[in-house]
């Protein structure tokens, strides 16, 4: 199954922000046709390219997939949906639909994402499931084989790479824009969170 028609989404916000095609062309490095065929649901976009355009839209590639899905109250996303290229040769799954507390990522085959860093608002799970990644976080570099786990707080940049062509990688993280909710307190007793 395809993933998640961002084209509309793309569209919304490009007009909100008041960018041409033009405009978001020259800062993705998408072309116009293609950004074009994109917001019509003519085309469909590899992961590296989502994020390409989610910077020039000022926003991240897990926004844009989270605004083109409705959020259930209990929501099963079977293996065969939801699957994007990478942009190189594996694919990701986006494990959570709609705006959650939570995003769920899973990385399958050689993807390549050492090129790139990011840093995050908030805190993040990598998690590998099989196979092996060479994770950097801040200064320091580890191998991360199956069953390793690695925590980053919000702010630490960072970049991976799978090691092989068989590694599956999933990574957690709390949405940039979650809340936190306080339960009323009992007379007597503090609020919790």
């Amino acid at each position: 199954m395809a993933a998640p028609p961002v084209g509309p989404v793309v569209r919304a916000l490009r007009k909100e922000l008041g960018r041409t095609l033009a405009e978001v062309s020259a800062s993705s490095g998408l072309s116009v046709p293609f950004l074009s065929q994109v917001e019509n649901g003519r085309a469909s976009t590899s992961l590296r390219s989502l994020q390409s355009l989610a910077e020039a839209l000022g926003t991240t590639a897990v926004a844009l997939l989270a605004a083109a899905q409705d959020a259930a109250r209990i929501d099963i996303v079977k293996a065969a949906e939801n699957i994007l290229d990478d942009g190189s040769t594996g694919v990701v799954r986006p494990l959570v639909r709609g705006h959650r507390q939570l995003h769920a990522l899973e990385f399958t085959g050689a993807t390549e994402h050492g090129d790139r860093t990011f840093q995050h608002g908030n805190d993040e799970l990598c998690y590998v499931v099989h196979g092996s990644a060479r994770v950097r976080a801040g200064d320091e570099e580890y191998l991360l084989e199956a069953g390793d786990a690695l925590y980053r707080t919000a702010g630490v940049p960072h970049s991976w790479r799978a090691l092989s062509a068989d590694t599956r990688v999933l990574l957690v993280g709390v949405n940039e824009k979650a809340r936190i909710i306080l339960e009323p307190a009992e007379p007597g007793r503090p609020a919790t969170r």
